[in-house]
């Protein structure tokens, strides 16, 4: 996954890959390229294996993406945690992911008392540690060169995010490195990719990268393309606006619950947000009524949704206005199949396939499976 996303770093060396809105500190592609290979340094000697797990108990902030990647080079696994969960729900993924090395903040860390008979060490963001944990500079900083060279199989795991699935506790999902790659080449590859970014774009990521959707289709997609991605902890409408304006973000990835935010609210029209020119909306459906309301408050962007879910990597349709030559569209609709995949809908009771416009089982499968 790490050689894929980084396979043109040489042609966007220097130019922005994070930007921490926060903070405004950017890093290049080049720094973060470097700082990834430092990190798999520095969990090697910290003992992490390849094919072991570290979690990462995280808002949105720069680490993740520095320890995703780098948990990628090593040959590691990254298990993804909301860090508002219950303590026993952060102790129950971690004992059933297996996690050796636990990296989050230091104000979750009363949270990991349950994990405390376990061997599990815990790394911090903060510049102030909890005591027994370490600094997050002994992955930063770590001498790149010490790296251990592994043989990563494309069938091996990198990402185990848990989902809700249908019915009881989330369920950890395996997704390989194959099956990431697979996906993200199905939206931002090829002569006219069906999500197109490029790297003048500079791409909001408001949504939790512990989720997947974040992950995939805003921090993965962009590395690839050689977007750059402003990364805000959390979302605050005023903030966002701000910095949408400061940074003249082009590509909106967002919620239904953020639609309703912005087309409720009357401040977006104080702020110049004309730079937009895609927002795509996914993880539940969104009305006609609220994507025409976004429209008006967008003029010159185009829209769309998405559909997907964590057990396919997550992408599963995406609607061709966001290709490089688009399609038309008609409003309410999350898109058509990924590429080199297939979709059908079957009969829950006679397994027979169904014609259009009728209800059942979604089946589907290709290379990001």
């Amino acid at each position: 996954l790490h050689s894929y996303c980084f396979e043109r770093v040489a042609e966007f060396a220097d130019r922005p890959c994070l930007i921490d809105g926060a903070t405004d500190r950017t890093y290049s592609f080049a720094e973060v390229e470097l700082i990834s290979r430092k990190v798999a340094a520095g969990l090697a000697k910290l003992g992490l294996q390849q094919g072991q797990v570290v979690m990462l108990l995280l808002p949105n902030c720069i680490e993740f993406a520095f320890v995703f990647m780098g948990a990628s080079v090593r040959g590691a696994i990254v298990t993804t945690a909301n860090p508002f969960y219950k303590p026993w729900e952060i102790a129950k993924q971690a004992k059933a992911a297996g996690a050796r090395i636990i990296v989050t903040q230091a104000a979750y860390v009363e949270k990991l008392a349950d994990l405390q008979s376990h061997d599990v060490l815990v790394i911090t963001i903060d510049d102030a540690p909890k005591e027994g944990c370490k600094y997050i500079s002994v992955l930063t900083e770590a001498d790149e060169t010490q790296c251990p060279v592994v043989k990563i199989h494309p069938d091996d795991v990198v990402a185990l995010p848990y989902s809700s699935g249908t019915t009881g506790l989330p369920k950890g999902v395996m997704l390989t490195h194959k099956s990431l790659v697979s996906s993200v080449a199905q939206q931002v590859d090829g002569e006219n990719p069906n999500l197109y970014f490029h790297s003048e774009d500079v791409i909001l990521c408001v949504l939790p990268l512990f989720h997947i959707y974040s992950l995939n289709s805003v921090l993965l997609c962009a590395l690839r393309a050689g977007a750059a991605t402003l990364i805000m902890q959390k979302f605050n409408l005023t903030t966002c606006l701000e910095l949408m304006q400061k940074y003249k973000v082009t590509v909106a990835p967002i919620v239904p619950p953020i639609v309703l935010d912005i087309t409720k609210s009357p401040i977006v029209s104080q702020y110049d947000v004309s730079s937009v020119r895609i927002i795509m909306s996914g993880a539940a459906p969104l009305g006609k009524e609220l994507e025409d309301a976004l429209r008006e408050r967008f003029p010159k962007a185009i829209f769309g949704q998405g559909y997907g879910m964590t057990e396919a990597g997550p992408v599963l349709a995406m609607n061709l206005a966001f290709a490089k030559n688009p399609f038309p569209v008609k409003s309410g609709s999350c898109g058509t199949v990924v590429r080199n995949a297939q979709i059908k809908i079957l009969d829950t009771e006679t397994g027979e396939s169904l014609p259009h416009n009728q209800a059942g089982e979604i089946c589907i499968r290709g290379p990001e499976i």
